[in-house]
């Protein structure tokens, strides 16, 4: 998966950034083994591969726990913990996994630890936030149960007929096979996720039930275990894990801290009180080079930011209104005023650095046309009072009230900007569906694929789809598209379900985004990949 298309003189090719350090580059003899890095994450919602679908969650478990396989500099999957992922015929599966992966706790990674977690995260009474990864396998299906009433959460519907999938099947310690409902040729790609990192017996109280305190201190295979407990709002430590068998970490351990402000971190890396920032502040970026010299660096992002409508709501239900509020918004502006060139405008639903992306498939509905806009509003009958939700601990008061603004202008109505303190909050409000007008998300790839952008967040059943909506020919050409025998062909089906989101909006596309990020004078070799998390193997404490 090589296609990619970046803003020139802005955004620097991957390979490139791959390879550029800190100060003192190179000085071994200056690097410091048993150093502590600290980086800077927001409070996390959750701390679970199986319920952990936000980025500074994830950059945490991918510190704890090893994936079966990662990704080469095509984007194309590669053993990790994984020995080898094999099928002949994309349904049937066999995972190898590979000998002498332990746990924190001293535990033997075995077969039992991947067919227990998954069974976990799928079945529906569980509510997990990933569960919908597992809907491929068969069984799923049985693990699964409806209120008939039609009611939100799982305490009135009725027990699933299966607590287990049955296309989960144990070979011997170290193999087991995955059975599939249908083809899938990306399977193989899914695995990458922290969806599918194995659990130790440790984690479960009873056959399918973990402790409700695991999250607060999970126990992994990976290269980093806990030192401590979660500090809610404040901190989470890890220490380096000696007896894991992959590639050793040059840090003796990190501090995730925990901020509530992005331009309080920004000043603490400035003062070398915070090693790392993965994401300067969009007010800081015009001053970065100076204040950071060679310790500003950037690099490419997977990352796609929208705003999204609540479809259920009746006064966002009709394509017209969100189709108006779209043609509202100078995407070009904000990107040259607020961001300084350091974004680029996203007219598409999927990222540049997947196959299959095409440019402008938003068409009329994402091109700017105030006058075209406010005719079109009023003819829908859009409401005079807008509110855009955001999260304050992120780097987006300055575009969200710039947004805000052209819609005053541009729509004729009153445009609030509302924060939330945590990323956190605004998921737990939108998951029950509080009202809070338009909201911004972003959206990192899971896994190199198009069907990454598409399946979790606009299928009727995706795990991050926050909005309502729901579209059976679109779910059908995603289906389509995951049982095609060839990477082309499944990219022709995600391309014409693409083409019903730019035709029903549920989300307006904003930016492409890059990972511009800062670090202090005491570590080197600061790496921020496509998923925009921190390269834990390669970062070294300077001594």
């Amino acid at each position: 998966m090589q296609v990619r298309r970046l803003i020139a003189g802005t955004v620097v090719p991957l390979a490139v950034t791959a390879g550029l350090v800190g100060c003192n580059s190179g000085d071994s003899a200056k690097v410091d083994p048993d150093g502590v890095v600290s980086i800077q994450i927001a409070e996390p919602q959750h701390m679970t591969p199986a319920n952990s679908n936000d980025a500074s969650g994830i950059q945490v478990l991918s510190a704890l726990f090893a994936p079966l396989v990662s990704y080469d500099d095509s984007f194309k999957p590669v053993p990790d913990a994984a020995e080898s992922v094999e099928s002949q015929d994309h349904k049937t599966w066999t995972i190898k996994l590979k000998d002498g992966y332990t746990f924190h706790n001293g535990e033997k990674v075995t077969a039992d630890n991947y067919i227990d977690a998954w069974n976990y995260a799928a079945y529906g009474p569980n509510a997990q936030n990933n569960g919908f990864f597992f809907s491929r396998i068969g069984g799923y299906a049985a693990t699964q149960s409806k209120d008939p009433d039609g009611a939100e959460g799982p305490e009135k519907a009725p027990t699933p007929k299966a607590k287990t999938m049955s296309g989960l099947k144990k070979v011997d310690d170290l193999t087991f096979q995955v059975t599939l409902s249908a083809p899938f040729t990306e399977f193989e790609t899914m695995l990458g996720y922290s969806a599918f990192y194995p659990l130790p017996k440790a984690a479960f109280s009873a056959p399918g039930v973990v402790k409700e305190d695991f999250e607060s201190a999970p126990i992994g295979n990976g290269p980093f275990m806990m030192n401590g407990k979660w500090e809610h709002d404040a901190k989470v430590e890890v220490a380096k894990y000696d007896g894991y068998p992959g590639a050793k970490p040059k840090v003796g351990g990190v501090e995730f801290r925990i901020y509530l402000q992005p331009s309080a971190a920004y000043a603490d890396v400035l003062s070398d009180n915070l090693d790392v920032i993965p994401q300067i502040p969009t007010e800081s970026i015009p001053t970065a080079p100076d204040d950071l010299g060679d310790r500003f660096q950037r690099s490419s992002a997977s990352q796609f930011q929208f705003l999204a409508f609540p479809t259920f709501e009746q006064e966002f239900s009709n394509p017209d209104v969100r189709k108006a509020i779209s043609k509202a918004i100078d995407r070009d502006e904000i990107v040259r005023s607020v961001f300084k060139g350091s974004q680029q405008s996203a007219r598409s639903f999927v990222s540049p650095v997947v196959a299959g992306y095409r440019e402008n498939t938003c068409g009329d509905a994402c091109e700017f046309n105030p006058q075209a806009a406010k005719q079109l509003y009023q003819q829908a009958g859009g409401p005079s009072k807008i509110t855009l939700s955001y999260n304050s601990d992120g780097p987006h008061k300055d575009w969200i009230d710039a947004t805000c603004n052209q819609l005053n202008a541009n729509l004729g109505v009153e445009c609030t900007a509302v924060p939330e303190a945590k990323i956190a909050d605004l998921l737990d409000k939108v998951e029950a569906k509080t009202p809070v007008g338009i909201f911004r998300l972003g959206w990192i790839m899971d896994y190199p694929s198009m069907e990454s952008y598409l399946n979790p967040l606009y299928s009727t059943t995706g795990s991050s789809n926050y909005y309502g909506y729901s579209n059976g020919d679109f779910d059908r050409l995603l289906e389509e598209g995951s049982k095609a025998a060839t990477q082309e062909e499944s990219i022709k089906k995600y391309q014409q379900a693409e083409d019903i989101l730019a035709r029903e909006l549920p989300v307006i596309p904003l930016r492409f985004t890059q990972n511009n990020f800062g670090y202090s004078t005491r570590v080197q070799n600061v790496v921020v990949d496509l998923f925009s998390r921190i390269d834990l193997t390669q970062i070294e404490v300077l001594g």
